[in-house]
């Protein structure tokens, strides 16, 4: 059904909408996508073979100040260059890969949290019709500042208490811009060996004393610059 009221949700394009339930509880948006191909994420080729359908549930800005919900009916399709690979069809403007919101509900809750923080703006955002808790606020912002910000060149490596004699974890740190980058279990060199590999862009860590952050940073940065810090790296 298209939907001609322009203060009805906008539809984004290869999506048809199949109905429309309001209640106190919000609008329920169910649809479908229209595409007669998708594109195969690995090889790059189109595919009309459809493989099997499933549904997918996104959160979407507010509607006359009730939440919106799509329920949608999504393909997967089968790849015709890469044997065996079945992959599902993207849901362009609306949502991402395994997103349980939409992209513009995503965005005005995570400038609702930069301004307020974590429960203050989920306190707002449940006013405004976009449910959220305080966490997710907060990992909203995360992916922002992940996104948005330049691969870290100058690290801090040191151990923090989860509790305090009892459990133990690793705190990353970007000292060039102040900021904790994160947050890793345990002590151990393993952990750090592997982020300090999965980021190639660092070219100093200062860290403590410890042999086992030593180990990691002579294994997972070998060249990087190691700064040993008497106290603490952060």
């Amino acid at each position: 059904m298209p939907i001609s009221n322009p203060s009805m949700p906008s539809v984004p394009d290869g999506l048809y909408v199949d109905d429309l339930a309001l209640s106190m509880g919000g609008l329920l948006i169910t649809a479908h996508t229209t595409a007669h191909q998708a594109t195969c994420p690995s090889c790059g080729q189109s595919s009309r073979r459809v493989h099997s359908t499933y549904w997918r549930t996104l959160k979407d800005l507010p509607w006359q100040d009730r939440a919106v919900t799509w329920h949608l009916r999504v393909r997967r399709f089968r790849c015709g260059h890469c044997p065996g690979r079945i992959f599902a069809e993207p849901v362009v403007g609306l949502g991402s890969r395994k997103a349980r919101r939409s992209e513009r509900l995503a965005e005005a809750q995570t400038d609702i949290g930069m301004v307020l923080g974590g429960e203050p703006g989920a306190r707002l955002s449940r006013r405004l019709a976009m449910p959220i808790s305080g966490d997710t606020v907060l990992r909203l912002i995360r992916r922002r500042r992940i996104i948005s910000s330049p691969p870290p060149r100058v690290v801090g490596i040191d151990d923090w208490a989860w509790r305090r004699g009892h459990s133990y974890g690793t705190i990353v740190c970007d000292l060039e811009r102040g900021c904790v980058i994160d947050l890793l279990p345990g002590r151990s060199a393993a952990p750090v060996r592997d982020w300090l590999a999965s980021h190639p862009s660092v070219a100093v860590v200062s860290r403590d004393r410890a042999g086992p952050y030593a180990e990691a940073a002579r294994t997972g940065a070998p060249a990087a610059t190691q700064v040993a810090d008497r106290w603490r790296a952060t």
